[in-house]
Formats: structure tokens, sequence, C-alpha cells
């Protein structure tokens, strides 16, 4: 069958670990089902895959893709319209499955949805909304469902709170903005160029600046996926008793902790890591009630998926990029 695919790990040149072709059309074990892919979106963490991090090296080669929609191949419900659930754990023994320390995602044990077919465990599909097309509904798996999970179950926020979000352009960062938007929030946002920024606008922010610029006040949420480049203005930005929710540190994992002032202050740190079953099935009704789409940044066709490693890898998003057989 046809796939995107890591051959092997390249730390330091990931495209060139880039391949398109064939690979064996894939095995149905009991319990598991089979899904023709028609849509699924690029993440960050297929160049992590790329680079070989999070992966053995004995995995590769590997499809690429976390997230995809698209129609079971068989059985009683054969042609049933579905999302995919990339977290792969035993929410029968741990409830949430994000913490079972043995859960995995598509693309570290099991291969992804970069091709003509994946098959994934059965509780792992969801029915797609029919107000959703296959292309926004590739969305929703990983950067959707991290922002719906950090911003209604880690955040504590209520309407008429003030969110920051850092970064303007990006899956995650977009989502919030829309979901945040929605949900009744007063939404500000950080982006390094003027185009980021009037994205963020388009999208629903209320109000927009500079990355590192002052705020007017400290906001009661920050939600922070930059890492490096803007923890400090996080910080900085968030009121007596507030919350810095975090789901990724694209710039570094490093940053300084600066502990006098999250004790001082009183900040809440919370760690957010993908989200449940259960939060995905939220988001898709949530989405479909309240009539918001995400932002398609660009809509490729699976064969020039380098097109969209690239663009990726430049940090020149607007939004996801999806790829479409």
């Amino acid at each position: 069958m046809f796939a995107v695919y890591a051959a092997e790990p390249n730390p330091d040149k990931p495209l060139d670990a880039l391949r398109v072709g064939e690979r064996p059309d894939p095995e149905v074990p009991d319990g598991w089902v089979a899904v023709s892919v028609r849509a699924a979106s690029l993440n960050m963490h297929d160049l992590w895959t790329l680079r070989g991090v999070g992966i053995k090296p004995e995995q590769f080669p590997m499809i690429l893709g976390c997230d995809g929609a698209g129609v079971l191949a068989g059985g009683s419900d054969a042609g049933s319209e579905v999302v995919l659930h990339s977290v792969v754990g035993d929410a029968s023994v741990h409830g949430d499955e994000t913490l079972d320390p043995r859960r995995t995602l598509l693309t570290e044990k099991h291969q992804g949805t970069f091709a003509d077919m994946v098959v994934v465990p059965a509780r792992n599909v969801l029915p797609k909304p029919a107000g959703l097309s296959f292309a926004e509904a590739a969305c929703m798996g990983t950067a959707w469902l991290t922002a719906y999970r950090m911003l209604f179950t880690q955040s504590n926020l209520r309407p008429g709170q003030t969110m920051l979000v850092q970064g303007a352009s990006g899956g995650v960062s977009t989502a919030l903005v829309a979901l945040g938007r929605a949900a009744g929030m007063r939404v500000w946002v950080t982006g390094r160029s003027e185009e980021k920024r009037e994205l963020a606008t388009r999208l629903g922010a209320h109000q927009t600046f500079e990355s590192g610029e002052r705020l007017p006040e400290r906001v009661d949420a920050v939600f922070e996926t930059v890492g490096k480049a803007t923890w400090k203005h996080s910080m900085r930005s968030a009121k007596p008793g507030g919350t810095i929710v975090v789901s990724g540190s694209t710039s570094g994992p490093d940053p300084s902790a600066d502990l006098q002032r999250l004790f001082f202050m009183q900040l809440r740190v919370v760690g957010s890591t993908m989200g449940t079953r259960e939060e995905l099935a939220g988001l898709l009704r949530f989405c479909d009630i309240a009539g918001i789409r995400p932002q398609i940044g660009a809509e490729l066709a699976m064969t020039d998926a380098a097109d969209g490693f690239k663009q990726m890898l430049a940090g020149e998003t607007a939004g996801k990029i999806v790829f479409t057989r």
C-alpha cells in the first residue's frame, strides 16, 4: 500500500529520513479494526519520529501520522465514517489512558496514518460528526485534543476569565484560540509576526501582542507550548494564584524555573499530555454544537507530504497541515 514513512532515525537532518512509497499491507489483530484513511494531519511529533525521539531504532521503518479520519474497511460497520484517537493505552486499568505508564501513540510502536490503511484498537475509533469534513476531523486527535484537555481539564478557567496563548499560528495554539473564544474566555495571544497575530485575530483572539511584550494586566492562565523562548514571559504574565498549563517545549525543554516567583505568587504549573477518548468525544460534540472548525493552513495530497514537512520544519505554519488521499 502507499505510505509516507521514516526509513531510519536522523537526528540532524530529519527530512533525509522521509520516504514516500510502498509498504506492506497491515494485518488486523483480534480487537483491532482497519480504517481506510481519507485525511491525516501533520504534527511536530512526526518530526520527532524522523529524528528518532520516542521510538526505538528497531521500530523503523515507521509509517508516520498520529491523526486521521476515514471509513471503516471491514466488519458490520464497514463504510462508517470515523475519527481516530491516537493514544493507545489501557483505560480499563488506569481510567485515564494518558496516565498509563505503558501508553503509546501511533508511530511509536504502531504504524501511523499517512497511508492507504491504518490499523488501530476498536476503541480508538469514534464516529465522525457529519458537519466535519474528513480534513477537519483529521485535525482533532492530537493538536485539538491537546488544546481541549489543556483548557477544559487542566486550567480550571471559567467563562469571562483571561487566558494567554503563547504563539499564534501552530495547531495547538489556533485550537486554543477557537475553543477559548467559543467557551466565553477573554483570549490574548502572542505572535512573532504581524501575519501570525492577524491570524489569531481572525480566529477570535480579543487582543494580540508581540512575543515578550508586557501585557496590560496579568492573566488567569497561560497556555505554554513554546518552552525556553517564552517561559520567562509566561511566568511574569500570570496573576497571583494563576495557572500555567504546559504541553510542549518546541524552542527547548530547559527553561529557568524561577522558583521564587513560583512560590511567592503561588502559581500553579500544570503538565498536560494529549487527552482521553472521552475528551475527544467531548471535543467532537463541542465543535459540532458550537460550529467550530479547525484552521487548516495547508491541504496537500499525501504524495506531496515532503512539502508539508518542510513547511513545519521552517515554522511556516498558519494552522494545521493536512494530507488527503
